[in-house]
């Protein structure tokens, strides 16, 4: 069992910076693959990032490519979302997931609650 809890969202300006952190609990969190997925009002949950157990593979969404990096540290059991040049189309409820690798929800065994991040134009 892994739980996951997100924190750092908040409300920012177009244009600013934002970094998520997802704690885990557990002790096979070197073990999972960790993905971040988002949901903004009135959509389907969308893929953000995604990084291997060993945090050598990263994939990252078409939407936040070139903006957005993910990290991990296994010792903290945490991953991190470094948000950049956000845009108001950015404004979302941030999940955290974790388990098998890949880009699609059904890959991941646990999620967090979720943060919400908005972003102002």
């Amino acid at each position: 069992q892994v739980q996951l809890v997100e924190s750092g969202g908040g409300l920012v300006q177009a244009g600013g910076s934002l970094r998520l952190s997802c704690a885990a609990s557990g002790r096979t969190f070197s073990k999972n693959a960790m993905g971040w997925f988002r949901q903004a009002p009135g959509k389907e949950r969308e893929f953000v990032a995604t990084i291997s157990a060993s945090g050598l593979t990263i994939v990252y969404g078409t939407s936040v490519k070139g903006r957005f990096t993910i990290s991990r540290d296994n010792a903290k059991n945490t991953v991190y979302l470094q948000m950049n040049s956000l845009k108001p189309e950015d404004t979302a409820v941030y999940y955290c997931a974790a388990g098998n690798w890949g880009i699609t929800e059904p890959q991941y065994d646990y999620w967090g609650q979720g943060t919400q991040v908005t972003v102002s134009s």
